[in-house]
């Protein structure tokens, strides 16, 4: 891949100790992991570098511990899960550096894979302090960076062993890469971007970003009706920052300055309480009662979005376009999803999505693996679709 060292370019690796950063913070529920997406991702990489005879040794945390080691946060637990995706017996380390660590590390043969204790438990991994990120190169002959989760931040196991030892990306953070080239590095045009949620607040630097990137940008969500109600529609009892009017402005006119064309909702789909099947009803945007709150937007926006979508060669995607999580007001949401998709599978779209709520909102309409690429990254996603240099990433360029 143009920029950054991969697996392909490492060579021989039989008999090496290969330090792989991976995200293991799953979800766990008395002691079990109840969702092992993350590391069915990172899987093809320790899988590849264990065939080819390497010790790896896998580097994670786990939670946010705050005052050193602590029995719920300890990685331990994630072991047998880990084995289980793996196929393969995953020892275990009691500390990611010290005499355990180079102990657990010098009994490995060739091939063996060992999981070390959450790197967090130290202070010097979140201020990538020099000498905790010495004494975990100290484990290793190489590093291996898989997790793109975490590359936006600057850790001494994220971006710290970068610089003193060899570094590559896995597969799963090459992957990563190389689809969020395509969705907006050196994206084929038309792109473009639909940007749900809640808040503005929360995006202004991912929307400011965009609308100077893409051709198209669609808004929905409740962030939608700030940008409504900056446009003088009352938007009755609907979620709306009308302090950020001024902002929602600004936005329109860096819009209309770089040529990105603003799609709202037309019409929309509103209730008198936010609950599961309340009574709804379809009304046009500039008739939205003022008793009445948005939770979705309306068939008509829906047909507008896909058109959009029919249009593009490029699809990015953050955030669902109405409640989703509550029905009726999933449609909108469920429907161009599936557009989406019907139009990656036909090959005619390069669809990308991220961020927590869109991964939630693409299992839910039942297509996230007929998408090119969704991304379980969260927070460096958003980072990416900011415009921002993420540091465990710019530290693999070669």
């Amino acid at each position: 891949m143009a920029g950054f060292k991969t697996l392909d370019d490492l060579g021989e690796v039989k008999g090496k100790r290969v330090l792989v950063r991976v995200d293991l913070n799953v979800p766990v529920a008395d002691g079990k992991v109840t969702d092992a997406t993350r590391i069915e991702r990172v899987a093809p990489t320790i899988l590849e570098l264990s065939g080819k005879g390497a010790k790896v040794v896998l580097l994670a945390h786990f939670g946010r511990p705050k005052e050193g080691p602590e029995a719920k946060y300890s990685l331990q637990q994630i072991a047998a899960a880990t084995a289980e995706v793996l196929g393969r017996p995953v020892g275990f380390a009691a500390d990611c550096i010290g005499d355990s660590a180079s102990a657990a590390i010098a009994a490995m043969q060739d091939g063996d894979i060992l999981l070390a204790e959450n790197t967090r438990f130290h202070k010097g991994e979140e201020k990538n302090e020099g000498e905790f990120t010495k004494a975990l190169a100290a484990n290793g002959d190489i590093f291996v960076n898989d997790a793109f989760s975490a590359a936006h931040r600057a850790h001494a196991s994220t971006e710290g062993l970068a610089r003193l030892l060899p570094a590559h990306a896995g597969r799963t953070m090459q992957a990563e890469l190389e689809a969020l080239e395509k969705g907006l590095g050196n994206p084929v045009r038309p792109v473009v971007a639909i940007v749900g949620g809640a808040k503005v607040s929360s995006k202004i630097d991912l929307l400011m970003n965009l609308v100077k990137k893409v051709d198209a940008l669609v808004i929905g969500g409740g962030m939608a009706n700030t940008f409504l109600a900056a446009r003088g529609t009352d938007v009755g009892k609907s979620l709306c920052e009308h302090d950020l009017a001024q902002t929602a402005k600004q936005i329109m006119i860096e819009a209309a300055g770089a040529g990105c064309a603003i799609i709202l909702p037309s019409d929309a789909v509103v209730a008198r309480e936010f609950k599961a099947d309340a009574p709804n009803e379809v009304v046009g945007i500039e008739a939205v009662p003022a008793d009445a709150m948005i939770l979705d937007v309306g068939p008509k926006t829906v047909e507008t979005i896909n058109q959009w979508i029919d249009r593009a060669t490029t699809l990015v995607w953050n955030g669902p376009l109405g409640a989703f999580e509550i029905s009726p007001f999933d449609r909108a949401t469920v429907a161009a999803a599936r557009h989406a998709a019907a139009r990656t599978k036909d090959g005619k779209l390069v669809s990308v999505a991220g961020g927590g709520d869109t991964v939630a909102a693409l299992n839910h309409a039942g297509v996230a693996d007929d998408f090119t690429y969704v991304s379980t990254a969260g927070g460096a996603f958003l980072e990416w679709m900011e415009g921002k240099a993420l540091p465990g990433v710019e530290v693999l360029k070669k």
